[in-house]
């Protein structure tokens, strides 16, 4: 009602303009124009009516429209600044009763800023040259994107993302989604750095160089192939291939340095690792940071097999966290009484080691358990460190600290095939979990 009251008003000024002025009417341009003269072309104020009912009233010079003007042609209206008959300067282009843009216009297209509202009913304030929409802010419902857009105003190109929950995520965006690289803070999770697809986080595609940091773990079964038994040669140990279970980009030749071992010392209640004191000695002897780590069982209790790991276990200054590592199949989950029992195992071991060492153990999983199990215990999957066996390309989304990479690796030095896995880091992050995440 006010726009219609507001184009009355126009109106009337319009007839009391050209009555104060004088003024012709002329065929001119396919139509009629009614208005102010000069030379025969429209200049001043005047009115063209075109034959297919398109209508321009506003100001001419040298029969051109220039100045401020409307223009309206079938359900659309423009009203604006014209410049040699086209829009230029600030506008307003409505389609119907709807507001289709509104901003700055240079030779009839849309060029600096301005405002629309997306096809979604989003609101964005962007930036536009030769009519086309290269970025902005756009709003939704739950937050506020700013970057590059496609010219349906959806985000295209790198922009960044802060949703409503604290959420932020900076990077690359694909029809309105999350793709290629990118990287992702949240109040609940941790930093995610890496490569999306279809608004899923994929992790980080990890390449391998002599600049990582990598070590292996070990049990008997690097001492025992078949019926014979193998020592390990320490003073040669290199890891020269990381092995063809799964896919992954090495930058150079693969002949790395060890920088730590973990060491398997036991198994439940009651199974210890005959190979374990010797490799321990000889590991810190040769340089090595050492771990130990005791493989979790469902027939005993987590108080017996933390005592038994304890009992069995060295833990000197300088050695790395102790580590649970926990592999249950489906049918052994049931027979703890469920996934809650057994997190509850879980962390019963881990509270009495961590006790008796002074240093937070760490939980050594595979991925499957991740994606099954790890949400329905969050005070272990926030608080403690993951070590965890994927053989993907992609680095995984825990709170990682060692990723096993393969399990069929080969060690110069060592007989048969061997884990190999890389710290969540370079040396300046090794040095400071070094110092302080060790065994003091």
């Amino acid at each position: 009602m006010k726009r219609k009251y507001i184009s009355w008003l126009c109106g009337v000024a319009v007839i009391l303009l050209l009555a104060a002025c004088g003024i012709k009417t002329i065929a001119y341009q396919n139509g009629t124009y009614r208005g102010e003269i000069k030379d025969g072309v429209p200049d001043g104020y005047g009115v063209w009516t075109g034959r297919d009912q398109s209508r321009y009233s506003g100001f001419w010079v040298n029969g051109k429209r220039n100045g401020n003007g409307t223009f309206v042609w079938g359900n659309r209206t423009y009203r604006g600044g014209f410049k040699d008959g086209r829009f230029s300067g600030f506008g307003e282009l409505t389609i119907g009763d709807s507001l289709a843009y509104s901003g700055q216009w240079l030779a009839g297209k849309r060029q600096g800023r301005g405002h629309v509202v997306d096809n979604h009913g989003c609101p964005v304030d962007g930036v536009w040259n030769a009519d086309t929409l290269v970025s902005g802010v756009r709003k939704d419902s739950l937050g506020v994107y700013d970057g590059q857009l496609s010219l349906a105003g959806i985000p295209q190109g790198h922009g960044s993302y802060t949703a409503t929950d604290g959420t932020y995520y900076e990077g690359h965006w694909i029809d309105g989604v999350r793709s290629v690289f990118g990287f992702s803070v949240s109040p609940t999770k941790h930093i995610r750095a890496g490569e999306w697809r279809n608004d899923r986080f994929l992790g980080e595609r990890v390449v391998y160089t002599s600049d990582r940091i990598y070590g292996i773990d070990i049990s008997k079964y690097q001492h025992v192939i078949g019926r014979r038994r193998y020592g390990i040669d320490w003073n040669s140990l290199r890891i020269v291939h990381l092995g063809t279970i799964s896919k992954k980009r090495v930058n150079g030749h693969v002949d790395f340095p060890i920088s730590f071992i973990y060491i398997k010392s036991t198994e439940g209640g009651t199974l210890r690792n005959p190979f374990y004191a010797n490799d321990y000695v000889q590991a810190r002897r040769h340089g090595l940071r050492v771990g130990s780590y005791h493989f979790f069982s469902h027939r005993s209790s987590a108080v017996e097999q933390a005592r038994f790991f304890l009992k069995h276990s060295h833990f000197s200054k300088g050695d790395f966290p102790p580590v649970l590592d926990v592999e249950p199949t489906k049918k052994q989950i049931e027979q703890m009484g469920g996934v809650g029992n057994m997190f509850a195992r879980i962390q019963s071991w881990l509270n009495i080691v961590e006790a008796r060492t002074g240093c937070r153990p760490i939980l050594y999983v595979g991925q499957s358990f991740v994606n099954k199990y790890l949400s329905a215990a969050p005070y272990i999957k926030n608080n403690y460190m993951i070590w965890i066996a994927r053989y993907g390309e992609y680095k995984p989304d825990v709170k990682l600290v060692y990723w096993q990479l393969c399990p069929d690796g080969r060690v110069r030095g060592i007989r048969g095939e061997v884990d190999i896995n890389v710290f969540n880091g370079y040396a300046p992050q090794f040095s400071e979990f070094c110092m302080g995440k060790t065994i003091r």
